[in-house]
């Protein structure tokens, strides 16, 4: 009986050691019944799937290499160039700052929604332009303007009559930043959600930058940079006559900042003067702004 157990236990010890080195025979078999390996067809078709999820997540990245990674003066920056650059011709640009969630030194971050639209490539057949998208690490500042227009500078075939301004969050308080700080270098500015955050010192001047076209935008519902403030400096734009042209987006919160480029059916455009020019398309009345003589 004693060599009986001990010839059953060493046939087990074998299976087990054969298992491990070839695996589970019968389990092997449900593997091929629940995945079956015979048809070379539903193979390819696996390998036709992949290659189509890959294919997706390619594309859906594929425009933030159309914008160059550059670097200036410690700056980091990407470069979106005119489509179908022409050297004969004199193109606009479009300087895009970002919010708080782009800040960092990857040269990457700073790229957003409104980016990936203004990269399109119909809208860039229709408004052919540059787009440079630098990167801070903190709030934009003097320094920032410094190293932007340097770039500018450096670019070949600018119109500097048409050098615009836009930004979301911590861009659109950027916005109002810079375009204070020189008010005669921009043509025209749209800031979105650019009040500042809560408890934020008063930081925009209405005297300084009523001769500058603005199109601003905000959320009636923002609780991360509140709308009050943007609605106070309107105030002031009406009674200075200035040329601002506020839009609110009723119902809607801080996530707004898709909507520069491509509107929606929620927003309330109020007029401070008659200056304004009412286009209701974003990108249409952004091209038609031009720096006035006096301010070259």
């Amino acid at each position: 009986m004693s060599v009986l157990i001990i010839r059953v236990k060493k046939i087990t010890l074998f299976i087990w050691a054969m298992m491990l080195c070839f695996g589970n025979p019968l389990q092997a078999r449900v593997s091929e019944i629940s995945h079956p390996s015979a048809s070379n067809d539903d193979s390819n078709k696996i390998k036709k799937s992949d290659k189509l999820r890959t294919s997706k997540i390619d594309i859906s990245n594929s425009w933030i290499d159309l914008y160059e990674a550059h670097v200036d003066h410690s700056m980091p920056y990407r470069l979106l160039k005119p489509l179908g650059f022409d050297s004969s011709k004199h193109y606009p640009v479009i300087v895009s700052l970002h919010g708080a969630g782009g800040r960092g030194k990857d040269n990457r971050k700073q790229l957003k929604d409104w980016n990936k639209l203004l990269a399109e490539k119909k809208r860039r057949a229709d408004f052919p332009c540059y787009v440079l998208a630098p990167q801070a690490t903190r709030l934009w500042n003097g320094i920032d303007l410094k190293n932007i227009k340097r770039v500018i500078a450096g670019l070949s075939a600018v119109d500097m009559d048409r050098v615009y301004i836009l930004g979301h969050s911590m861009g659109g308080h950027g916005t109002y930043i810079l375009i204070q700080i020189d008010s005669g270098y921009f043509a025209a500015a749209a800031p979105s959600a650019g009040s500042g955050r809560h408890r934020t010192e008063e930081f925009i001047d209405a005297s300084l930058i009523k001769d500058i076209p603005i199109w601003a935008f905000h959320g009636d519902k923002d609780k991360v940079c509140p709308i009050e403030r943007d609605r106070k400096l309107f105030a002031e734009m009406k009674k200075l006559g200035g040329n601002m042209k506020f839009t609110t987006w009723v119902g809607d919160g801080h996530a707004i900042s898709k909507k520069i480029i491509i509107g929606g059916d929620n927003g309330s455009t109020q007029f401070s003067s008659d200056r304004c020019d009412r286009d209701t398309d974003f990108m249409r009345w952004l091209f038609k702004q031009r720096r006035s003589s006096g301010k070259r």
